[in-house]
């Protein structure tokens, strides 16, 4: 069990925050996160990944999904 204290307890809200504004300013258009993101963004929310971390996980998951069967971008 994690327990947080009032500074990272703040800092989560402040990465949950940015997430939740991110999805705001592109959901209007009709695109949603694939679950995979979801999850990354979870696991940055609950300080499980640093924001680099968060970013290269990112961009892993998004070069992975555009990847042909031959596994080319």
């Amino acid at each position: 069990m994690q327990v947080m204290g009032a500074q990272d307890h703040g800092q989560a809200e402040r990465q949950k925050k940015a997430i939740d504004f991110a999805l705001a300013s592109v959901g209007p258009e009709g695109f949603a996160l694939p679950p995979e993101v979801e999850a990354i963004n979870r696991q940055y929310i609950d300080g499980e990944l640093t924001g680099d971390e968060h970013i290269a996980a990112i961009k892993a998951a998004v070069l992975h999904g555009k990847q042909d069967a031959g596994g080319n971008v």
